[in-house]
This record gives structure tokens, sequence and C-alpha cells, in this order.
């Protein structure tokens, strides 16, 4: 079992908590979900619990403590070994200097942006860059807080790139729209549009001006 389970996303982020303090589980659980306020990873108890026990049984963390608070069961507190750190550093590694698609329920969704016809997709476009708008926002507002409560930059790098993202979204987005209203995005006639798709090569070489995504 910890082969598989060491292919979860949840390995990373648990030894990179593990590389700042020992904690236990539920203690990993709940810094997960409030730095994970969008979902970024797929936090559940039972899956996290699976990973914290395959990363103790290949020795990437070990018991540090037992802790026990009056009328609670007591709880292991674990610790990054140094094979654990020498592992998370070649993990990060490779997956910055990788630049591999990622799947993306958004891009899965738009691929299909023509189903919903020009005033739909207008009308749904426009409802996500006011939500993205009003994310970016609030965002903004806790980097900035952050920054200014001397949280050093490096540490909240992350928040960066995800602001730095939205907003290369929500341009990509407004450009769209006006393609739409401008007429550089056309539409097929219904009976054209077909829920078969080619690979994004063969598209590029027989597009003819009609595009059945759009």
């Amino acid at each position: 079992m910890p082969g598989r389970v060491l292919d979860n996303p949840l390995v990373l982020p648990v030894l990179g908590l593990l590389l700042e303090s020992p904690m236990h589980p539920y203690q990993l659980e709940v810094t997960l979900r409030d730095r994970s306020e969008e979902g970024q990873w797929p936090l559940n108890r039972g899956s996290l619990n699976n990973v914290v026990a395959a990363l103790a049984a290949v020795g990437w963390i070990e018991e540090h403590e037992r802790a026990q608070r009056e009328g609670r069961p007591a709880r292991t507190v674990y610790a990054l070994t140094d094979t654990g750190r020498a592992e998370l550093v070649n993990r990060l590694d490779l997956q910055i200097r990788s630049a591999a698609r990622e799947f993306s329920p958004f891009f899965a969704a738009i691929s299909y942006l023509g189903a919903l016809g020009r005033a739909g997709a207008v009308d749904a476009l426009t409802e996500r860059a006011e939500r993205l708008t009003a994310r970016i926002e609030s965002d903004q507002e806790r980097l900035t807080r952050a920054l200014d409560d001397g949280v050093p930059a490096l540490f909240v790098v992350e928040a960066d790139y995800a602001l730095h993202a939205a907003r290369g979204e929500l341009a990509w987005i407004a450009s769209t729209i006006s393609d739409i209203h401008a007429g550089r995005l056309t539409w097929p006639a219904p009976h054209d549009v077909s829920p078969s798709r080619t690979s994004l090569r063969a598209d590029s070489e027989n597009r003819d001006g009609r595009d059945a995504r759009r």
C-alpha cells in the first residue's frame, strides 16, 4: 500500500508542513484546510491518515512524541526525518522544473464553450469574471496584510503566484468575451456541433474557420 499512497498529492504538503514543525495528524488536517480555501488538495481525514501511515512506513517521518490533553485520547506527533527532508527537496525540485499540463475543470469546460451558444457563453464567462475579481481582491487584501505584518515574502510566494495566475485568467476571459461580441469567435450552425473531439494537432491542421468547439 505505501507505494501507491506515496503518489497521493497530499504527500508534498504534509512533508512541507512537517518541515515547518512537528505536528499530529489532526494539526496537519486543520492547517491544510486553513491553507486550502479553494480546495487545492483533495483532503479528507481517511486519505490524510493513510498518507501519514505510509510516510511513517517508509521512514520519511517518525514519531516525535505522544501528546495528550485531559479527557482526550493520545495523539502521535510526527516529525520529518533526514530521509523525508531529502525526498521533499527532490519532489519540490522536480515539480517546479516540470511544465507538464495539469488537469483543470475550467479547461475541460471551456473545451465545449460552443454548447452554451453566444449569449450563454458571455453570461457564464461574465459571472466567472465577477467571482474571480472578488476572489482576487480578497486574496490581495490578505496578502498585503500578511506582508504588512512582517511575514517574509518568500513564505507567501504561493499566494503571489495564485494572484498572477488568476489575473491572467481574468484577462483571457475579458479578451474572449470581447472576441464573441466582435464576431471574431464564430459559432457553427447547430447541426455542425458534434460531441466527438479530435486532438489539438489534428484540429489545428484541419481548421476551416468553423471550429466545432465554439
